[in-house]
């Protein structure tokens, strides 16, 4: 069985495609990850963008979209749906209706670093890192070995511990 997995934030444009990204890597044939905003940049953050590139990673079909994409239809069945804004820096994470498991894994945003260009690359490293460490666990997951209450306590651990 593959899992859909849909990566919230608020814009769209950095987190949530670096999540994607990474999952789509990672989790081949188990998952397939998808990425969505509340309130969609309209465009990829260009820093998330190169980095990814540098990574080796395909980034010619990451666009910056609206949640509600993924609430039509004809849709992918959702199986998970993880909110990465950081409610701690007070941003509106979107909240998913309906059946699939959600988690919340907070993370500060890259795309609001300031400072020079080392010191803003540095801030992508950083949720890359991050992500790449609880999506690494959460792929790692024996999914059809758990039960409903059991995963979901496992994925709200991961955004708590793994980073």
């Amino acid at each position: 069985m593959t899992y859909n997995v849909l990566f919230l934030c608020t814009g769209n444009s950095a987190r949530s495609i670096i999540a994607e990204a990474i999952l789509n890597r990672i989790g081949a044939g188990k998952f397939k990850a998808y990425s969505a905003g509340s309130h969609p940049r309209g465009e990829v953050n260009p820093h998330a963008l190169e980095m990814l590139k540098r990574l080796d990673y395909d980034t010619a079909a990451f666009r910056s979209k609206p949640w509600d994409e993924f609430a039509k239809p004809d849709s992918p069945p959702l199986h998970f749906v993880i909110t990465v804004c950081d409610s701690a820096a007070g941003e509106v994470c979107p909240i998913w209706p309906g059946q699939p498991m959600t988690a919340h894994w907070g993370m500060p945003d890259p795309a609001a670093a300031t400072g020079t260009p080392a010191q803003v690359a540095l801030a992508f490293a950083e949720t890359y890192r991050m992500l790449d460490n609880r999506i690494g666990a959460f792929a790692n997951l024996k999914i059809s070995a758990l039960d409903r209450m059991a995963l979901k306590r496992h994925i709200d651990d991961i955004g708590s511990h793994a980073g």
